[in-house]
């Protein structure tokens, strides 16, 4: 286990920044999260600190050594590639126990971490074989021993779920979840996937543009989003935006409906952005808390998921997802009254900041 700390850290090609100044600690043992859209900087940050990328300005430290100038095998670091990297001609067995026999660590100890590391992540009837005899989910697993036989201080997964399918990420993230809780270990964690974030991380690294948009626990960033960027990216579906002008802590939608809302920056008049999530809609309208906003518009879509309905309503030209329960179709056309509470809702300035 290890402590991190990245400090001022700036890389860029030539004129090119795409990472700006990033700070921020990781604590002993902590499993984190680096999460964005494509190009925004999750996996150039994670090799600069697995020493594969260099940078310009600012430190690393793992455990308060500074390793900017360290190689990566003197960083005591270990990571697991999205493309499995196994040599297709060692069997299972030689694969995973490969780094140590590179480093002259004695026949007996390296059958014998391999045994473990074999058993822990259940591929001990699998050591015989090669990787063009396993599946995507055995390949990854056979990946993570390789990492974990070292023993490493810092254990780094660059997008290590993106190749499998659908049922077999969910089945793989959870082994992971349980494998940082069995070992205990400092893990930093690289997907575009905010569900594989929300569900495997203590913390979230929400990344945009080389910029660090907000870091905080999954609920924390669920619940209060810094940004709408954050807003939009975190949580599924995603968060409903409408257009509304503020005045005086009143909103007014874009269909004319007038509601009171809360906001921090008591002087801000004018356009804003606010947000409500599709699972903050309800019909219930025998229920509905007197507090409560109204708005209506027309079905234009639906998407049965089992347990849940999704609803596309047109709001003044805008789209609202409500999230219904899962015995619900209203046709295409029908009009809709959904409620909200005001106070659960999200206000946004032009630039796209928390009011």
């Amino acid at each position: 286990m290890a402590t991190l700390s990245i400090q001022n850290v700036v890389k860029a090609y030539g004129a090119h920044r795409v990472i700006h100044g990033l700070s921020f600690d990781i604590v002993d043992g902590e499993f984190i999260v680096f999460v964005g859209p494509s190009g925004c900087g999750k996996s150039t940050l994670l090799r600069m600190i697995a020493g594969l990328e260099n940078f310009q300005e600012g430190s690393i430290s793992i455990d308060g050594t500074v390793v900017n100038r360290l190689r990566p095998w003197e960083r005591d670091v270990a990571m697991v590639f999205q493309e499995y990297a196994l040599y297709p001609h060692m069997t299972v067995e030689k694969n995973i126990g490969f780094a140590l026999r590179m480093n002259g660590v004695p026949e007996a100890q390296v059958k014998q971490r391999v045994e473990d590391v074999s058993r822990t992540l259940q591929l001990t009837h699998l050591l015989k074989r090669r990787p063009r005899e396993l599946s995507g989910g055995q390949r990854q697993r056979v990946a993570m021993g390789r990492a974990m036989v070292r023993g490493p201080k810092v254990f780094l997964f660059d997008e290590p779920l993106s190749n499998l399918d659908a049922q077999l990420r969910v089945d793989l993230r959870a082994e992971i979840k349980q494998l940082h809780q069995r070992l205990g270990s400092t893990m930093i964690y690289v997907t575009h996937d905010q569900v594989e974030a929300m569900t495997m991380a203590d913390r979230i690294v929400v990344l945009k543009d080389g910029h660090i948009q907000q870091i905080g626990a999954p609920q924390e960033l669920y619940r209060n989003p810094r940004t709408r960027f954050v807003a939009g990216f975190i949580g599924a579906p995603a968060m409903n935006f409408l257009p509304v002008q503020l005045s005086k802590g009143v909103a007014t939608l874009p269909d004319g409906t007038r509601i009171p809302v809360s906001v921090e920056r008591l002087d801000y008049e004018g356009a804003a952005e606010l947000g409500v999530r599709p699972e903050h809609l309800s019909l219930d309208s025998a229920h509905r808390p007197s507090s409560s906003a109204t708005i209506s518009g027309p079905v234009q879509l639906i998407e049965p998921l089992g347990a849940d309905t999704l609803a596309l309503l047109d709001i003044a030209g805008n789209r609202l997802n409500c999230r219904l329960p899962g015995d619900m179709a209203p046709a295409p056309g029908k009009i809709l009254t959904v409620s909200f509470d005001p106070d659960r809702c999200v206000l946004f300035d032009q630039a796209g900041a928390r009011l």
